[in-house]
């Protein structure tokens, strides 16, 4: 796979996170040579649904788009957790207005339907918010990997393999 080293990758996360959906790209990313900045509501350390814990480099509020090549937005109870505040969403927002790859996994769309970005997007999603996802104007389909221009998307922990190799992709600039 592509080498990373130099590229800045942000995720962002809040409480009852699916570790694997977190920890597994994080790590990826990290063995490439990419830096993951984990950014948070604070700098609390925050714990996943299953006992992972990360402690966030950096709250939100002292967080541009501009320091960073790439955004990712893990599922679980975090999305849900991180729409409510109106500074995370405009912070999403502005990261895909910029053209610069953001992925999200399993529920991670929660937070791009409130940021409002997804009208005539194609993505994928856990089933349960499928539902959501077009009714915020997306193309839903049922594939473990979904990319449209910058959006990257994939459903479920199983797909972890390709949703990791497809923001590595887009990090080295690699088309399809």
């Amino acid at each position: 796979m592509a080498h990373l080293k130099g590229k800045n990758v942000a995720m962002i996360v809040a409480r009852g996170f699916e570790d694997s959906e977190a920890v597994d790209p994080k790590n990826y990313l990290e063995e490439h040579g990419a830096t993951v900045t984990v950014i948070g509501l604070d700098l609390e350390e925050v714990a996943g649904k299953k006992g992972a814990t990360l402690k966030p480099d950096v709250a939100v509020d002292n967080v541009s788009v501009d320091q960073f090549d790439a955004l990712v937005i893990p599922g679980g109870g975090s999305p849900e957790q991180l729409r409510v505040h109106d500074n995370v969403v405009d912070f999403t927002r502005q990261f895909v207005q910029s053209g610069k790859p953001v992925a999200s996994i399993c529920h991670g769309p929660q937070l791009l339907i409130s940021a409002d970005v997804l009208r005539g997007k194609t993505i994928t999603c856990v089933k349960t918010i499928r539902d959501d996802v077009k009714n915020a104007g997306a193309n839903y389909v049922d594939e473990a990997l979904v990319v449209d221009e910058n959006l990257i998307s994939s459903r479920i922990p199983s797909d972890l393999p390709q949703f990791n190799e497809g923001i590595a992709k887009a990090l080295a600039g690699v088309t399809a």
